[in-house]
């Protein structure tokens, strides 16, 4: 799939200028394309992160009619089996860092990881969407530190002293 892609265009599906200048500071000068941001509203799928990821990436195509890069955060408490999972971005509007911190409550185990999902699409929907993804292992601590980026306060990354 790369060879098709370089030296094109790719649509980063996004809003936010700063996620777009992380990405690009990630991905490095040698990235073979150029990305470009753009806001597109996508329906909120359910599923499983992988399925959401694909669904998403495929509608942002098709609306594009070309190649897109679309990104999928997930924060899952391993004592709730997964969840809030994908959908951590409803849970955080209603709870709060403190609310998700407080959902452990009755549980020992507090540990969490954070899966963060990219999905690139060529543009062709005869095409597989291919999938990259990261997991960070952590722990779901009382909320402290930044609250500039939702989840963030109440995770704290294995390893690491700060949220």
């Amino acid at each position: 799939m790369a060879a098709p892609l370089a030296g094109k265009k790719i649509v980063f599906v996004t809003g936010n200028a700063k996620k777009l200048e992380e990405v690009i500071q990630i991905l490095g000068d040698k990235f073979p394309c150029t990305l470009v941001a753009q806001k597109i509203d996508l329906p909120e799928y359910q599923g499983e992160p992988d399925e959401i990821s694909i669904q998403k990436c495929r509608e942002a195509a098709r609306q594009v009619r070309g190649p897109v890069l679309v990104e999928d955060t997930c924060l899952c408490f391993n004592a709730l089996g997964g969840l809030p999972g994908p959908y951590i971005k409803w849970f955080l509007d209603k709870l709060k860092p403190e609310g998700l911190y407080q959902l452990l409550a009755g549980f020992e185990d507090k540990s969490a990881y954070a899966l963060c999902t990219f999905a690139l699409s060529t543009g062709d929907p005869s095409e597989p969407v291919r999938l990259f993804r990261g997991r960070t292992l952590g722990q779901i601590v009382a909320p402290r530190g930044c609250r500039d980026f939702g989840w963030d306060p109440c995770f704290q990354p294995d390893g690491y002293e700060q949220t």
